[in-house]
């Protein structure tokens, strides 16, 4: 490697410490502050123009808010209305009535898995969170969790979304790697499956099982938790984040239905499957594909479902409109903090990408001799690591690797789009936004936050990798 490129390497080395020492010392940064004074640093000490650093920064956090942030807001105010109505209470007492402890996480797995077929990480989380606080919270009223139900419940979720969105088409990523290695739909589909289903179970139910009885103090933050889960039971903060209880019971107000919260909830889940249907199945030329690739997009689709939400709980109760007004807007409040870190990492990640640290890594990683599975797995994982942008790894990596299989196709192809997918998931830290997302949804610290999101996303990459290496043997 020529000395420039070891100068990134220290770079985003030095990057990634300072911004953990300013977080987690006895400074006590906050998150964002701390990001946006690390991502200044780190584009100057990396050379990028002074008069293109601002824009950078600008269209990083404009760009991640854009993709995640409106999408959060509405689903937080989705959230905001299933509570008030007590609908998320009743299908949290429901399943814990009916369930006994060890099975919930396989339960919330399984949720996670149909949910994450057509939605990406970060909002099939939003779309979980009220079932994974609300379930939570009733395991914790009745003590039979050893640990954090929280984690218990949350790390299944985070394995099974990340691995579809990495992993499987038709997800963008996975898509696109198939594209341009030019391998069978069908083939990696079946391939991705296959990969998948051990990757979700060990890293998912079996490691939260391991992790939640030694991150005990994990809770959500007490605003966070009222609005998801329909309850005044809240948790005052403490220095270091949330701690004692109290308890100021309010009953929920009379909203929506059961029923009709379910159906609110999967009306985003419908419509986007239906845009990945008609982008796997339609010609582009197709009006048909035309509307459903609309209606299918994240922000409409959340949309959708929280204008049910809200039609159904302003025609059929007898709560005034002002009122639920009052309530939405002090759900956005919650997230506010959230959407200001996510735009700080998106922020940092965009500025990693165009001081041209990724290309550095990409450039070291073509000179390695290594199976062809292992090098696209690195190399994703590495650019994704330096850029904070799973898309990223694997667009670059397809392009380096594709070379290497010739015309592409077969079994090797499509482990190799598998491969690249899970690689892009690993080493997932502070400057991915699912990474934000994660901890400041739970309440979490950056130690925490790394021993969950991190350690999740990383197993979910090594588990995938060894899959396709495995099933390598008969390519």
């Amino acid at each position: 490697m020529t000395a420039h490129t070891w100068w990134l390497l220290l770079i985003l080395t030095v990057a990634i410490t300072a911004l953990i020492y300013l977080i987690n010392s006895r400074l006590r940064i906050h998150p964002f502050v701390a990001l946006i004074v690390v991502t200044l640093g780190t584009g100057l000490a990396a050379g990028e123009p002074v008069e293109k650093l601002i824009g950078s920064i600008e269209d990083g956090a404009g760009g991640t808010l854009g993709d995640v942030g409106l999408t959060l807001a509405l689903g937080a105010m989705l959230g905001r209305l299933l509570s008030d109505s007590g609908a998320t209470d009743a299908i949290a007492r429901a399943l814990v009535d009916r369930s006994g402890t060890r099975r919930l996480p396989w339960m919330v797995t399984a949720a996670a898995f149909v949910i994450g077929v057509p939605m990406f990480f970060e909002v099939g989380l939003i779309v979980l969170l009220p079932l994974i606080f609300g379930v939570a919270r009733r395991l914790e009223d009745q003590g039979g969790t050893k640990g954090s139900p929280y984690v218990l419940l949350g790390v299944p979720a985070i394995a099974a979304l990340s691995t579809l969105h990495g992993m499987l088409p038709p997800h963008p990523g996975p898509l696109t790697a198939m594209t341009g290695l030019h391998a069978d739909l069908g083939l990696t589909l079946a391939v991705g499956l296959v990969c998948a289903l051990p990757t979700v179970i060990l890293a998912g139910p079996v490691y939260a099982r391991w992790i939640a009885p030694r991150l005990p103090e994990v809770r959500p933050d007490a605003a966070l938790m009222a609005q998801f889960t329909g309850t005044g039971r809240a948790a005052e903060s403490r220095p270091d984040g949330p701690g004692a209880q109290v308890r100021t019971d309010a009953p929920p107000r009379a909203g929506i239905s059961v029923g009709l919260a379910v159906v609110s909830v999967l009306i985003p889940v419908a419509l986007m499957l239906l845009r990945t249907l008609a982008e796997t199945l339609l010609d582009e030329s197709n009006g048909l594909r035309a509307a459903l690739t609309f209606v299918g997009e994240p922000l409409v689709a959340m949309l959708a479902g929280f204008l049910f939400a809200l039609g159904v709980t302003l025609v059929g109760a007898s709560r005034p409109g002002e009122e639920t007004r009052t309530s939405l807007t002090d759900s956005l409040k919650s997230v506010a903090t959230i959407l200001l870190i996510i735009g700080g990492g998106g922020a940092f990640k965009q500025v990693l990408q165009d001081s041209g640290i990724g290309d550095a890594i990409a450039s070291a990683a073509r000179g390695a001799h290594l199976n062809v599975i292992l090098l696209g797995w690195l190399i994703a994982l590495l650019l994704s690591l330096t850029t904070g942008s799973a898309t990223v790894g694997i667009v670059s990596a397809t392009g380096i690797v594709a070379p290497l299989i010739g015309d592409g196709g077969g079994l090797e192809a499509s482990l190799l789009v598998v491969a690249i997918g899970a690689g892009s998931l690993g080493l997932n830290y502070v400057n991915h936004a699912g990474f934000w997302l994660v901890k400041e949804s739970f309440g979490m610290d950056l130690a925490q936050a790394a021993k969950t999101q991190t350690v999740v996303q990383t197993l979910v990459s090594v588990l995938g990798l060894l899959m396709a290496l495995l099933l390598s043997v008969f390519a």
